[in-house]
């Protein structure tokens, strides 16, 4: 791009007033930039800058002529950083901290969708809780988190959120299966499936029964959503969950929400390092989560 240069080599001297001095901020001889001026009047056909005793002072038409030039490097340095987008979303990596909830079905969805249009794209995710996010992303291991129910943290920016309620998950031949909706006690009559308390499904449960007089006893409890999948096949079980983690198994499996008065919802959670700006791939995939939470709540 030896036009480029030639153009550098004239804003330079009208900044200087000098061609040593322009050189010298060029880190070229100075015989090199004057010959490089030399050439570019005689093609425009006019002197573009005054020869003084004390160095170079723009004639008019230098003064139109750097104008033009400064326009053009303002136009440069916009298309350049375009150009910078382009190749960041293109290529470039993702690492992400998901809940469980999200591993089965949504997340892997959201990926292949963004990955049709950033085939180059990496995504690095990783499944855990908000206690995993929050170290993740304190430590620049993560650019991203979507869990469900984040607490509010000072170094936490909430990029977007969206309620989830919690639904029961059973068996297609459950005898609750033929009903539009459950409640929490119905549920009580069958063999439950229960995560952990320090999974936010089952801390939406145990606030809810707080306030109820329904006693749940769990037969089984567990941190792994697939083991609790897969224990539903046997003995007309009942399991619950937040509704993006109700995989339904081709049909085998079925989500029936939960009828109670009140009963609390919770949020999934999309957050990342407060005053950290983001990678470019990143920020489009977090605009391409939200476009995709959104859609479920529509």
């Amino acid at each position: 791009m030896n036009h480029l240069r030639l153009l550098r080599y004239v804003d330079e001297v009208a900044r200087a007033g000098s061609i040593r001095q322009a050189a010298e901020r060029l880190h070229v001889a100075p015989s090199a930039v004057n010959r490089r001026i030399l050439d570019l009047e005689d093609e425009l056909g006019t002197p573009i800058f005054e020869r003084l005793p004390r160095g170079m002072r723009l004639t008019a038409a230098g003064e139109l002529f750097v104008r033009y030039i400064r326009g053009r490097s303002a136009e440069l340095d916009e298309v350049r950083s375009q150009i910078d987008e382009l190749k960041g979303l293109r290529r470039g990596r993702v690492s992400l901290v998901a809940s469980q909830a999200l591993a089965p079905s949504f997340l892997p969805g959201v990926v292949a969708s963004f990955r049709e249009a950033h085939p180059l794209a990496v995504h690095q995710v990783r499944i855990g809780d908000h206690l995993h996010a929050l170290e993740a992303l304190r430590a620049f291991e993560a650019d991203l988190a979507l869990v469900f129910n984040l607490s509010p943290e000072a170094d936490i920016e909430v990029l977007a959120e969206f309620e989830q309620p919690l639904v029961a998950v059973m068996h297609r031949d459950h005898p609750l299966a033929a009903r539009s909706s459950v409640r929490v006690r119905d549920c009580a009559d069958y063999p439950l499936m229960l995560p952990n308390r320090d999974i936010g499904g089952r801390q939406l449960l145990e606030k809810f029964l707080v306030r109820s007089s329904v006693k749940l006893h769990p037969v089984v409890e567990s941190n792994s959503f697939e083991f609790l999948r897969g224990c539903l096949y046997h003995g007309q079980a009942v399991s619950f969950q937040i509704a993006i983690g109700a995989v339904e198994d081709g049909g085998a499996l079925v989500a029936r929400p939960l009828e109670d008065r009140h009963f609390p919802h919770g949020r999934l959670v999309l957050a990342g390092l407060r005053g950290r700006q983001l990678p470019v791939i990143a920020h489009a995939f977090a605009e391409h989560l939200k476009v995709a939470l959104a859609s479920l709540e529509a």
